[in-house]
């Protein structure tokens, strides 16, 4: 006879194994349930995106992300959100060794393709988006600039110079064509690694987190 190891009941979010909060042993009175059940980490790494589906309790459906390379992230101050690239995972608070393996996680900092935000700024505003002087503009960004306006859209862009002011340190980074963002969806949960842009006090943590390391 051959005998088969099932690990479908090994992981489990249980109590019955913890001590109580005076320090006693609890002693479990059944054993692991089908309700209690845990599984693995999804570990979603930063790469060609592939997902699972898992079926969970009720017949649902949660989508296990084991590698994505793409999220939509919102540029908050702006009111905005683009579709754009993940470059890199620079912080995370939990754990410095998910910095290591690029791992994807809610809360996690990133450095996004700052292209799309940059080509909304400039198709928004009519200006370049932290232009440094003596440094070409892009071919994308001279398109934008230079494209046919009407007299009604040309009052437009006139009218919203004084509202083109944004955060230094996003103009300063949208220049290299990298920005600072943060995860705010869970991969192993939804698949999706959305987030948003850094901004103000929150930025200026983040840059001096990453500058410690």
């Amino acid at each position: 006879d051959t005998f088969t190891c099932s690990n479908n009941m090994g992981l489990t979010r249980g109590n019955d194994h913890k001590r109580r909060s005076t320090g006693g042993r609890r002693v479990a009175i059944h054993k692991k349930r089908k309700y209690e059940l845990a599984r693995a980490p999804s570990a979603t790494k930063l790469g060609e995106k592939r997902i699972h589906t898992v079926r969970t309790m009720g017949g649902n459906k949660k989508y296990r992300a084991l590698r994505l390379e793409t999220g939509n992230f919102s540029w908050s101050s702006e009111g905005a959100t683009r579709k754009t690239r993940i470059v890199d995972v620079i912080y995370n608070a939990s754990n410095a060794e998910l910095v290591r393996t690029n791992t994807l996680t809610k809360g996690a900092i990133v450095m996004i393709d700052a292209t799309p935000f940059r080509q909304y700024y400039a198709a928004k505003y009519n200006k370049v988006m932290g232009q440094k002087k003596g440094k070409a503009v892009s071919k994308a960004d001279s398109a934008i600039l230079n494209r046919k306006k009407s007299k009604h859209l040309q009052r437009k862009l006139d009218s919203r110079a004084n509202a083109s002011r944004i955060d230094q340190h996003v103009s300063d980074a949208g220049v290299t064509g990298r920005l600072y963002a943060r995860l705010s969806s869970r991969p192993g949960q939804s698949g999706r690694a959305d987030g948003y842009i850094l901004e103000g006090r929150e930025l200026e943590f983040y840059i001096k987190k990453t500058e410690k390391k």
